[in-house]
């Protein structure tokens, strides 16, 4: 599994501008069965993914396609982890 931290590098109005075909990518990448999760960092300074089911060479693949990155509008930190507990019902997060 892996959290992805998205960092804009840029100001809203340029992230605003690309955020539609922001959006169809993660619809993508949710169709795919990949992302499990993402939403807006709190102050709007980026966003949070979670992902699954792919390698780390796969996961860049895709993060290479998406506009803020293709772009140059977001730094992305990527965390790799093995979930060992979760929560009553989200037991599929475990491998």
């Amino acid at each position: 599994m892996f959290v992805i931290i998205l960092t804009y590098r840029v100001g809203l109005e340029k992230i605003d501008a690309v955020l539609q075909d922001h959006v169809a990518w993660l619809d993508q990448q949710y169709a795919d069965g990949v992302f499990l999760a993402s939403g807006r960092r709190i102050p709007r300074v980026g966003g949070v993914i979670l992902a699954k089911d792919v390698t780390p060479a796969e996961l860049e693949e895709r993060l290479d396609l998406d506009p803020f990155r293709r772009h140059g509008l977001a730094d992305y930190a990527v965390t790799e982890f093995i979930p060992s507990r979760t929560a009553q019902g989200f037991e599929s997060l475990l491998p």
